[in-house]
């Protein structure tokens, strides 16, 4: 199965980022970015399945963009980043992408999970 996932902690509460919006893009032959998807983080803050079922996981750039703002707003704290967009690099014969984001008011940090 080919799949994009993501799981969004806020580490400064620890707890999950529930109903965070999230986009998933993919970059077109002439370097435009296509929106494949819009979701939101389910009640533990995960995404299991951003890659729409129709569209095929080939090579190339993907971004992930994070409505952190809205996630902050909601918790009636200030935030320095309003939009976290992570891109990473699809290569052929890749088929599954896990990207979690650790979120706090002033910082965040991301590696590909399992």
């Amino acid at each position: 199965m080919k799949r994009i996932s993501t799981h969004v902690l806020d580490v400064s509460q620890g707890k999950p980022a529930k109903d965070l919006p999230v986009r998933l893009e993919r970059r077109d032959s002439a370097g435009e970015w296509r929106v494949l998807n819009l979701s939101r983080t389910d009640g533990e803050g995960r995404c299991p399945q951003l890659l729409p079922e129709k569209e095929d996981l080939g090579a190339g750039l993907y971004r992930l963009a994070f409505d952190t703002a809205s996630h902050h707003f909601a918790q009636e704290i200030l935030g320095l980043y309003p939009v976290v967009e992570i891109t990473f690099e699809v290569r052929e014969g890749e088929s599954q992408f896990h990207i979690p984001l650790l979120l706090s008011p002033y910082g965040y940090t991301t590696y590909r999970g399992s």
